[in-house]
């Protein structure tokens, strides 16, 4: 178990400032301070030094949070190791995922869990992809399901195990009257010239669409702009434009739009995957869980369009 002075200097680390992780961690600046000076002169260098008007760690700091990360890594490993000889999990187990993991795949692998093992205090949280990672890091959850994004850690992050769960899919939905929708076959190339509706610029799903429609040869002619997926399929529906969904989201009937599953190479996905803090991806409750997202997955991929 790592000394708490250990994690508040993670916390320093990863919100920037004395201040913002005295907020996260629920205590005050000065606080942090002490904490951050004790470990200072128990280790016998120092952690921090001014920069501008505010502070960042020194070399030495990050010796310490490098070392710091793999004995974490170690004692998540061994309570895997150890929750392998209990017959019965019990206690908190927090799952977290984005929107449509939240939606589509976590509430059944919540319930079946529960069902399962009763003792087992299931707590399922949506979040963007950056507070899923930050969920983990603060031992806040246990297990998240997140989007690979621009600004995703790196694989070789030593703070997290993360290991690829399913390439999904994107589906161009159209007009219910569209020409497209004719097609016995649909290349992302063959809706080029028509108007988009896509995500606010910097989110996930912006990012998401552009570079789908780069790698097929052009550049969208965004004309709306919306984050939900249903408020797209709105604007759709009217005839005001195309949009990219994942084959996970479950398109409404509320909306007078078709799907299509395009074809050609490669078809545009989004890469998900499963993030744990580093040792922990060995825990049967997660192996557990991620068997049950797969299968979920497996039956929501079978649905036709």
């Amino acid at each position: 178990m790592l000394d708490p002075r250990l994690k508040i200097l993670q916390a320093v680390d990863y919100y920037g400032t004395v201040t913002a992780a005295a907020a996260a961690l629920s205590y005050t600046p000065s606080a942090i301070s002490y904490q951050l000076r004790q470990l200072s002169e128990l280790l016998g260098v120092e952690l921090i030094e001014p920069s501008g008007r505010g502070i960042k760690l020194t070399p030495a700091a990050r010796t310490v949070l490098r070392h710091a990360a793999i004995m974490r890594a170690q004692w998540e490993l061994a309570q895997s190791e150890l929750a392998e000889t209990v017959d019965e999990p019990s206690g908190p187990y927090t799952l977290c995922g984005f929107s449509t993991a939240s939606t589509q795949l976590l509430p059944y692998a919540g319930k079946t869990l529960r069902d399962r093992h009763p003792r087992l205090r299931v707590r399922l949280v949506q979040a963007d992809p950056a507070e899923c990672f930050r969920l983990l890091q603060m031992e806040e959850a246990d297990l998240a399901l997140v989007m690979v994004t621009a600004d995703s850690p790196p694989l070789d992050d030593l703070r997290f195990d993360q290991q690829l769960l399913v390439d999904d899919p994107l589906d161009l939905v159209v007009p219910a009257n569209h020409p497209l929708t004719s097609r016995r076959r649909v290349t992302l190339a063959d809706a080029a010239d028509e108007p988009w509706v896509v995500g606010t610029p910097g989110g996930a799903y912006h990012q998401l669409t552009v570079t789908a429609c780069v790698a097929a040869g052009f550049t969208p002619n965004i004309a709306h702009q919306a984050d939900e997926w249903e408020t797209g399929a709105a604007i759709v529906s009217q005839d005001m434009g195309v949009m990219l969904v994942p084959r996970l989201w479950l398109l409404s009937s509320e909306w007078a739009v078709t799907r299509i599953r395009l074809s050609g190479e490669p078809v545009p996905a989004r890469k998900i995957v499963a993030a744990t803090r580093k040792g922990a991806a060995r825990h049967p409750l997660v192996a557990e869980t991620l068997e049950l997202v797969k299968a979920r997955c497996e039956t929501l991929y079978s649905t036709p369009p």
